[in-house]
């Protein structure tokens, strides 16, 4: 008889929980500029026309705090320029480092124009937006979907569900964050309503997704969901956290229907907003830190320990104050210049 020992040796997560932080803003990055350069084509004091602030309020935090989080992540940020030296064509990395300047360039031009009141710059710019953000959905979810070696990656389900989760993130970020800007750009019962419409329709959405990708794997053709039915099956860990993240859905989704009546209910937009914001960078968590912790070979589950400073706890606290900082400076830039916006508002 014959014993043979496979020993695993210990190596850093690939993935740090800067890349959730990364992943969530840059989703809701592409849904606000979405949604801006649908409402830039609305005419002056139309809904689309009054979501405009919120939107742009959303768009101009994630898009900014989006790259410091990936730049983080990179492990050895200062060598971000290696991309560009070294360009690989066939890295969803490298291609990414492209098209990401594009589209933090497009966002700020459109921000910039809305705030010096220039309407027509700004339908100018919306259509060049909409494509630079599709690409940056695709390329976010590639970046996922091309690792063969983790069956829970690699499907095209992947990219759908992050477009999907980050665009209904969008949704519950503007619900939090039209409640800080001044008066007078505040959104008003009917904007809310149809914010509210917008965050449905993505739900719905995401809930036909999850049936379609449950039925084609009971079909016999997803390997993603075979590999989840394993998780389900061998790990209550993995079970309570399927369970608890359906149950949590469903609460958002319950909210978000319950949501005709009680808008206007005094912190029920602050509570819903980050209902659907936490959900959105839970998926993402998970989809991270918890499939790493997944053996490629082998049995067993990874335990991950979030550090508590820069790489982990600290880190995503600083990513929050920097959220924090862009909102109180873009609210005191609208209090302290009024009058740049006017044309837009009229």
């Amino acid at each position: 008889m014959q014993i043979i020992e496979l020993l695993t040796p210990a190596y850093e997560v690939a993935w740090l929980p800067w890349a959730v932080q990364y992943f969530f803003l840059v989703g809701v990055a592409t849904g606000a500029a979405l949604l801006a350069s649908a409402c830039a084509f609305g005419a002056p004091g139309s809904l689309r026309q009054r979501l405009l602030p919120a939107v742009l309020l959303t768009l101009t935090v994630s898009v900014i705090a989006a790259p410091v989080s990936l730049l983080a992540d990179l492990h050895q940020p200062a060598r971000f320029w290696h991309f560009y030296a070294h360009f690989t064509s066939w890295s969803w990395m490298s291609v990414g480092a492209l098209l990401l300047p594009v589209f933090l360039m497009l966002s700020l031009a459109l921000i910039a124009s809305w705030w010096l009141g220039k309407p027509g710059w700004m339908r100018a710019i919306a259509p060049l937006l909409v494509l630079s953000a599709l690409t940056i959905t695709v390329y976010t979810g590639a970046e996922l979907m091309v690792i063969r070696s983790r069956p829970l990656w690699n499907t095209l389900w992947v990219p759908v569900n992050l477009a999907l989760t980050g665009w209904l993130a969008t949704v519950g970020t503007t619900f939090v964050l039209e409640r800080f800007l001044p008066a007078k750009h505040r959104l008003d019962a009917a904007a809310l309503q149809a914010l509210r419409s917008v965050g449905l329709l993505l739900a719905a959405a995401l809930v036909a997704v999850a049936l379609i990708w449950a039925a084609s794997g009971l079909a016999g053709g997803n390997p993603s969901f075979d590999a989840a039915l394993r998780l389900w099956n061998d790990f209550p860990v993995w079970r309570m956290t399927m369970l608890g993240s359906a149950l949590f859905g469903a609460v958002v989704v319950g909210a978000l229907l319950r949501g005709k009546h009680r808008l206007g209910a005094k912190g029920f937009t602050l509570v819903l907003g980050l209902g659907l914001a936490a959900a959105a960078w839970a998926f993402r968590w998970a989809l991270f830190m918890g499939v790493q912790g997944v053996p490629k070979f082998g049995a067993g589950l990874y335990l991950y320990h979030m550090p508590l400073g820069g790489d982990g706890l600290l880190g995503m606290l600083g990513v929050a104050g920097l959220c924090v900082a862009l909102v109180a400076m873009a609210n005191w830039a609208l209090e302290l210049f009024p009058a740049r916006t006017a044309a837009t508002a009229a």
